[in-house]
C-alpha cells in the first residue's frame, strides 16, 4: 500500500498535503455552519465534521514525517469557507453538496474505499440538510428567478423589435420603460393570483384537524375511519391496520393528527402569495430595467443595442450561475441555457422588426 513507501514521490506528496489541507478546511467549513443551528441539524453537521478529522488523519499518516508546510485549500474550498463563516445559509450547503460530489477518492489510489463511500454518502447529508432550505424559499426565489429572467428577456426582445423599425430614441426609452412597468404589474399580480390558488387547493387537500375530536364515537367494529385512508390508496388490509393504530393511539399520550401526513411543509414549499408578488415585481422591473439603461443615459443606436444586449447576456449568466448553484448542478450549463433562450427570443423578435420597420418610416 502507498501507506508503506518509504520514500514517497513529489508529487504524491504534493497529493497528499493538498487532500490534507482540504480535509481540514471543510471540517471548519461544517464546523461553521454547526455554530449557526441548533437541534438536529448542528449535531449532523458536527458529525460530518468529524467526519473530515478522521479522513485528515489518513492523510496525516500517509505523510508521517513528510507533512510539510501547510498548504492552503483549493480556490474553490476557501471560497466555501468564506461564504459559510459569513452567511451559513441554504446556498452554502448547496456549494457544499456540490463539493462533495466532486470527491475524487474513489480515483485516487492512497484514498481507502471507506472514505471513497464517506464522500458519496456526505453527498446525501448536505443534500438533505440544504433541501429543507431549499422548500423554504422556493416559493419567493422560484418568483424572484423567473420575474428577472422575465424582465431581462421580455424587455430586450421588445427593445431590440422597436429598435430595428428605425422608431427615435425617446420612443424607444418609452416604449422600454412602459414594458417594465406592464410587466412588472402582470407578473406581480399573475404569481399572488398562481400562489394564492395553488395553496387553497393545498387547503382543500388537507385533512381537517377537528375531525379528530370524533373518533372516539366511532363504531370501532364498522371502523369508519378505515374508509379515509382506503379513499388516500390503502388497500383494506393496511386501511384497517392503520385505522385501528390510530383508534388504540387515543387512549394514549400521543395525540397525533388523524394522518401525519398533514403536517408536510408542502404550502411551505408554495410560499407566500404577496411575498411571491412582491418578489417578482421587484426582480422583474429590475431586469427590465437593464436593457434600456443605455438609453436613460443618452447613447443611441448600436452602440445603444449592443451595450443592451451585453448588460442583459451578463445578468443572464448571472441568474444561470445562481440557479445552478443553489441547485448543486453545475452552474455553467445553466448559464449557457439562460443565455442562449434569452438571445434567441430577442434575436427572433428583432428580425419581427426588421421585417416590419417599413411601415414605420
Amino acid at each position: 500500500m502507498s501507506a508503506q513507501r518509504v520514500t514517497p514521490s513529489r508529487s504524491d506528496l504534493r497529493r497528499w498535503r493538498q487532500h490534507l489541507a482540504d480535509e481540514r478546511a471543510e471540517a471548519a467549513i461544517y464546523r461553521d455552519l454547526a455554530h449557526r443551528r441548533d437541534g438536529a441539524d448542528r449535531d449532523i453537521l458536527l458529525a460530518l465534521a468529524d467526519a473530515e478529522a478522521r479522513h485528515e488523519q489518513h492523510w496525516l499518516d500517509l505523510l508521517g514525517t513528510h507533512v510539510g508546510t501547510p498548504r492552503r485549500p483549493t480556490l474553490r474550498t476557501r471560497a466555501l469557507g468564506f461564504l459559510a463563516r459569513h452567511f451559513g445559509s441554504v446556498f452554502v450547503l448547496a456549494l457544499a453538496q456540490r463539493a462533495e460530489a466532486r470527491s475524487t477518492y474513489e480515483s485516487d489510489a492512497d484514498a481507502t474505499p471507506r472514505m471513497a463511500a464517506d464522500e458519496r454518502v456526505h453527498e446525501e447529508v448536505v443534500r438533505a440538510l440544504a433541501a429543507r432550505g431549499r422548500s423554504r424559499l422556493s416559493g419567493a426565489f422560484r418568483a424572484a428567478v423567473f420575474g428577472a429572467n422575465d424582465g431581462l428577456v421580455s424587455n430586450l426582445a421588445l427593445v431590440l423589435g422597436v429598435s430595428a423599425t428605425g422608431v427615435s430614441t425617446h420612443t424607444l426609452l418609452a416604449t422600454g420603460m412602459a414594458g417594465l412597468l406592464a410587466g412588472a404589474l402582470s407578473m406581480g399580480a399573475g404569481e399572488y393570483v398562481s400562489v394564492r390558488s395553488q395553496r387553497e387547493l393545498l387547503e382543500a387537500s388537507t385533512p381537517n384537524p377537528h375531525t379528530r375530536a370524533a373518533l372516539p364515537q366511532l363504531d370501532v367494529d364498522a371502523n369508519e375511519l378505515a374508509l379515509v385512508y382506503r379513499a388516500r390508496g390503502m388497500n383494506e388490509a393496511e386501511a384497517d391496520a392503520k385505522a385501528d393504530e390510530v383508534l388504540r393511539a387515543l387512549g394514549s399520550a400521543d395525540t397525533g393528527s388523524i394522518d401525519d401526513a398533514a403536517h408536510d411543509d408542502s404550502h411551505e414549499a408554495v410560499g407566500n402569495a404577496l411575498t411571491a408578488a412582491v418578489s417578482s415585481f421587484c426582480c422583474f422591473a429590475a431586469g427590465a430595467l437593464i436593457p434600456v439603461v443605455p438609453f436613460l443615459f443618452g447613447l443611441h443606436g448600436t452602440a445603444a443595442i449592443g451595450l443592451s444586449a451585453g448588460l442583459v447576456g451578463v445578468a443572464l449568466l448571472g441568474t444561470g450561475v445562481v440557479v445552478g448553484l443553489l441547485s448543486g448542478g453545475p452552474p455553467l450549463p445553466r448559464a449557457l441555457r439562460q443565455l442562449l433562450i434569452g438571445y434567441g427570443a430577442s434575436a427572433a423578435t428583432y428580425l419581427l422588426g426588421l421585417m416590419f420597420g417599413g411601415g414605420f418610416g
